[in-house]
């Protein structure tokens, strides 16, 4: 075997490497954070706030949801400087040990009924550090993974962090629906609800095994090495890189999608003053079932950014699951289970990928190695907490008994993904930029063919 083989080789296993733990670590991660999604729709309403009025408490309840988006920016200017200047690693296993911890003490919080007003301000602080935590996660891993990629392939392997996303909302509502399915509902209002959270003991230690053993990035210890990690990444990413932080920004607010789809349409489905009624289990079906399908493709989403660019699949995704949003609502509104399996399938599974498998390798290659994690977290992060505060609105705007759902929420919904697919129209196009030159907006891409002749020996070198 020639040296220039075995390292190509050695650099395929470490990027393996890394987007397994990335996988492993996101799915661990994001299954704490949305297990409180899961139950701030289900089931918080009905322990944590007064119940004389439903409206108030549905309201309240997605509040405390949104509550921890709106940590997110705080949390993503303290991990993200981390990030850029202590590493990679570094900022995912500290982002692991505070969500692990933050999601345990909601499974042992007193409810509304035993501690009065007490109870939804542990729950918020609870929250708080959740949102905080998790704003390191998908900039960290996306850039651990983006580094440790070879040319051509960092569309397919940073897709992988998604997926590790989506298969944490899959465990999150797999282990609520054998106890929503299978309890009495007293026993699961009174306690069966903190068992998920309680397990969360799981991602401390699995999280610290998988991630303990992950080289740090060689883009990072370059840097490193040559004392050139910045003082102050956050300051010198806004002086620099603001530009295509406000275009990412703006593309991060396809968070609205999911927000349809997993947290505004539970609480609308399953809320009997709404004149619905889902049985809670059912609704439980129709992410999950969404989810998987992402889960399949992901990496094929992630595989075709690295052929036809990042632009294409982000513009479509968002227009596209923009207009299926309005489909998805009608189908809940008319009370079909099949309808809405079909529209969640489409809208959330199938075309919201498009930007879903996409931006874990675009918003990191419109950075520079010196403030890539800053840079992404800032952005990425601020515009998902202008999103998470939609629940609470769209339930203001189309409260509980009201008719006009499906066509008001449908609508905002899709200005908002209208405004995400333009930003990404105006973005530079990156599949083709040079790792050290990624951050350069004047930096040349590599030709075409040279590109696909790079592309094909990576692919290859994994499969020998």
């Amino acid at each position: 075997m020639t040296a220039a083989l075995h390292a190509d080789i050695q650099h395929t296993q470490q990027s393996t490497k890394a987007a397994a733990s990335g996988w492993i670590g996101s799915a661990l991660e994001y299954y704490d954070f949305f297990i409180y999604a899961t139950a701030a729709a289900l089931i918080f309403p009905q322990i944590f706030f007064p119940s004389s009025n439903p409206t108030v408490a549905i309201v309240a309840s997605l509040a405390t949801y949104g509550v921890g988006y709106v940590a997110r920016p705080i949390g993503a200017f303290v991990l993200g400087h981390w990030g850029d200047t202590h590493g990679r690693k570094n900022v995912l296993v500290l982002c692991m040990f505070l969500m692990g911890f933050s999601t345990i003490a909601v499974g042992l919080l007193p409810t509304y009924e035993q501690v009065g007003i007490l109870a939804p301000i542990l729950l918020v602080l609870m929250r708080l550090i959740q949102g905080f935590a998790v704003a390191g996660e998908i900039s960290g891993a996306s850039s651990m993974i983006l580094e440790h990629a070879p040319f051509g392939r960092r569309g397919y392997y940073a897709s992988f962090t998604l997926q590790g996303v989506q298969a944490g909302q899959i465990l999150a509502a797999a282990v609520f629906l054998p106890l929503a399915h299978f309890m009495p509902e007293a026993a699961f209002n009174s306690w069966g609800w903190r068992i998920p959270f309680l397990l969360s003991f799981i991602v401390i230690i699995a999280g610290w095994i998988i991630r303990r053993e992950v080289d740090e990035t060689p883009a990072f210890k370059e840097e490193d090495s040559q004392n050139a990690t910045p003082r102050s990444p956050v300051i010198e990413a806004i002086q620099t890189s603001w530009p295509d932080m406000i275009r990412v920004i703006l593309m991060a607010l396809m968070n609205v999608i999911p927000v349809v789809a997993t947290i505004f349409g539970a609480a609308y489905a399953v809320q009997a003053a709404y004149g619905i009624g889902f049985h809670k289990d059912v609704y439980l079906w129709i992410p999950v079932m969404g989810n998987i399908v992402a889960c399949l493709i992901i990496p094929y989403v992630g595989n075709l950014s690295d052929k036809i660019g990042r632009r294409p699949p982000i513009i479509v995704g968002a227009l596209g699951s923009g207009l299926l949003a309005f489909g998805y609502l009608y189908a809940i509104s008319i009370h079909s289970v099949p309808l809405a399996i079909v529209m969640s399938l489409l809208m959330w599974g199938v075309v919201y990928q498009g930007y879903n498998a996409v931006f874990p390798s675009f918003f990191p290659e419109l950075f520079p190695t010196r403030t890539r994690v800053s840079s992404m977290a800032i952005s990425q992060n601020l515009g998902t907490a202008v999103t998470a505060l939609l629940p609470a609105l769209f339930a203001t705007v189309a409260p509980p008994g009201s008719q006009n759902v499906p066509l008001v929420v449908g609508a905002i919904a899709f200005a908002i993904c209208a405004v995400a697919a333009a930003a990404a129209w105006s973005t530079r196009e990156t599949y083709r930029v040079r790792m050290n030159d990624l951050g350069n907006p004047e930096a040349a891409p590599v030709d075409q063919a040279s590109y696909e002749r790079l592309r094909d020996e990576s692919i290859a070198a994994s499969r020998s």
